[in-house]
């Protein structure tokens, strides 16, 4: 399996990570947002841990959490625009990085190695949180879930990133802490690494999701690097 896995790493030449989940703790202010709709309406709010497996569902999940409400209810799209408000008014209030990322991505920038962010958010919450936190000063790509015509788990947002570091997309490795990621990862002909540490969702098991390899820090990333 070692022996697989250096295979795969070999060429990397820059490193795309997932943003929520993976470098930033963002469920506060997610669930934040979500729970602010359940006090608006008087009912009790729910405790953070409530909301924090699903915050990488999106609105889907926190809406899921607050409402048990489904994309197939009538008031869902309402619903959802009025949990965005709420999100982009408190964008970055509890939002932070994880434990070693500063550390993390002080390494690549020391090493010359290039580093990007593909999300799901669209551009208009990862572009304004993303300019908001010094931490993505160095970042030569910001792509989001609407910046190309597809989301993850297509390959489209991977490749967008990979051609605006100027580098073919065998020569980059994924990082993330959603299934989805990981496929999108592997249709780009990535290395894929699973960010342990991150919200994963209720009951995941990321064993059968066919990555490359995990990690239960963020700096433990270094290892898989040349």
């Amino acid at each position: 399996m070692t022996a697989h896995l250096n295979a795969a790493f070999r060429g990397i030449r820059a490193v795309l990570f997932d943003l929520d989940g993976t470098l930033v703790d963002s469920a506060p202010d997610l669930a934040g947002a979500a729970d602010k709709m359940r006090t608006d309406r008087a009912l009790p709010p729910f405790p953070p841990s409530l909301y924090r497996p699903m915050v990488g569902a999106g609105a889907r999940g926190m809406l899921g959490v607050a409402f048990g409400m489904q994309p197939d209810h009538p008031d869902f799209a309402a619903m959802k625009e009025e949990f965005f408000l709420n999100y982009e008014r408190r964008l970055t209030q509890e939002t932070y990085a994880f434990d070693g990322v500063p550390e993390l991505l002080a390494q690549l920038v020391a090493r010359q190695m290039p580093w990007g962010v593909v999300t799901n958010k669209s551009e208009r919450f990862a572009l304004p949180l993303t300019q908001a936190m010094p931490l993505f000063a160095t970042a030569g790509a910001i792509v989001g879930g609407d910046t190309t015509p597809h989301a993850k788990p297509h390959p489209a947002p991977l490749f967008e990133a990979a051609r605006r570091l100027g580098l073919a997309p065998e020569h980059c490795m994924y990082v993330g802490d959603d299934e989805r990621d990981v496929i999108a990862g592997l249709a780009a002909g990535m290395a894929t690494v699973v960010a342990g540490y991150g919200y994963l969702g209720r009951d995941a098991d990321i064993t059968q999701w066919g990555a490359h390899a995990s990690i239960q820090s963020p700096m433990e990333l270094l290892q898989w690097l040349p």
